[in-house]
């Protein structure tokens, strides 16, 4: 594996490294009774969803970007002792045991090699898995009925929301649903312990008081950075972002809160826009009703800002921040308000550029792919029925790492 080089400056520069977590087993500890408490609609099937991913992995070894897995990652820093009990103890205490349960879990743990540890977090433990006497100490944990002692994190496969790389920095995130503020111990993991990553500036922590998460930002140019305002990520944590930034370096001038309806249709920003080309975008038409922007913008003195608000066209606003005139929006789901709702409902509007005018897309979006190829887009169309259950798209299950060199 060579080693990755942080630089990630646009959403659609040639994409040469990406960070991916294909779903495995954990999908198969979902069941009716707590899919909604771990944030799915529907329970999708672990080996065809494994499927369906693998033609995305295939898409980026086709087109030379180099993709790394982040459990791999995981597993060369837990190759140390030291870290790795250290690990299975903050991973355990997240996870809601009491301290007897923690000692008895993390001594059956720790016999594990790292690989097999790392699964086993993962894809969660089933206290059916559990015989004997020690069954007795798991038996009511979060009630008898409940069917877990470790949940399983099913939703590790969008790598894109437990932290972002911002320039050659990066974000770690306070997810906005317990279900899967685990997911950034490994974040956290990594950028302290990894000897590629653990001296890289960091612009956000986990343990910041405000959720933000990365499916909010999107690197609109070297010198804007748009977030999502959204049900996962508030405005304190968009300011507190933008004050690091201008504190801590790179030469974004424009911290952008995009302001969008708090709901799980919307989620975060990229489900309702996403950039395609220099001069275009791809969004879901009920945004720009009541489009509000809020510019944090960098001021002589570091780390202070100067706040303004803007409304008006989406056109208009990304003009202004990027320099760029005839901005193009392609409507997801086209002129239809129940097309529109429906693909962006199935991730149309959430597409990954893997080159300017390049994206990866479900082929299950058909008005909005079409009217990408009448834009002369390249598709990279991949099968979505069931990955997309988890409510995410090809963005969503990414995490660059490099672009543009």
């Amino acid at each position: 594996m060579s080693k990755a080089k942080l630089h990630v400056y646009s959403e659609i520069d040639k994409l040469n490294a990406v960070l991916l977590h294909k779903p495995g087993l954990e999908l198969e500890n979902l069941t009716p009774q707590i899919m909604q408490s771990l944030l799915f609609d529907d329970i999708p099937d672990a080996i065809a969803a494994g499927r369906e991913y693998d033609a995305f992995i295939d898409v980026f070894k086709q087109n030379g970007t180099e993709v790394f897995f982040l459990e791999d990652f995981v597993v060369e820093c837990l190759r140390d002792r030291g870290i790795r009990e250290v690990f299975i103890r903050e991973f355990l205490y997240e996870s809601a045991l009491n301290e007897q349960q923690i000692e008895d879990l993390g001594a059956e743990l720790s016999r594990l090699e790292p690989e097999a540890l790392v699964q086993r977090l993962i894809c969660g433990l089933r206290k059916e898995e559990v015989n004997g006497a020690r069954a007795q100490l798991y038996a009511e944990h979060r009630g008898l009925d409940y069917p877990l002692i470790l949940d399983p994190l099913p939703n590790l496969y969008f790598t894109r929301d437990p932290f972002t790389i911002i320039g050659q920095g990066v974000s770690i995130h306070k997810m906005y649903s317990t279900a899967r503020r685990r997911e950034t111990l490994f974040s956290k993991l990594i950028f302290e312990e990894h000897p590629w990553f653990r001296n890289i500036q960091h612009y956000y922590e986990r343990e910041y008081d405000d959720f933000l998460e990365g499916g909010d930002i999107i690197q609109l140019c070297p010198t804007a950075l748009a977030v999502g305002i959204s049900e996962r990520t508030s405005r304190a944590a968009v300011e507190q972002l933008a004050q690091s930034i201008f504190t801590n370096g790179e030469n974004i001038e424009h911290v952008l809160g995009f302001e969008i309806p708090a709901k799980r249709a919307f989620m975060h920003l990229d489900t309702v826009f996403t950039q395609i080309d220099r001069d275009l975008f791809v969004v879901h038409p009920e945004i720009e009703e009541s489009l509000v922007v809020y510019d944090f913008q960098r001021t002589a003195k570091a780390g202070e800002f100067k706040l303004s608000e803007r409304r008006g066209k989406l056109e208009e606003i990304l003009e202004h921040y990027t320099g760029i005139d005839g901005i193009r929006v392609i409507r997801c789901g086209g002129n239809s308000k129940m097309d529109a709702q429906r693909e962006q409902w199935n991730d149309g509007s959430n597409t990954l550029a893997i080159a300017p005018n390049e994206i990866i897309v479900y082929d299950r979006n058909r008005i909005t792919n079409e009217l990408f190829d009448k834009h002369g887009v390249k598709l990279h169309v991949i099968p979505s029925s069931e990955i997309s259950r988890g409510r995410g798209g090809p963005r969503c299950m990414s995490m660059p790492l490099c672009r543009g060199i």
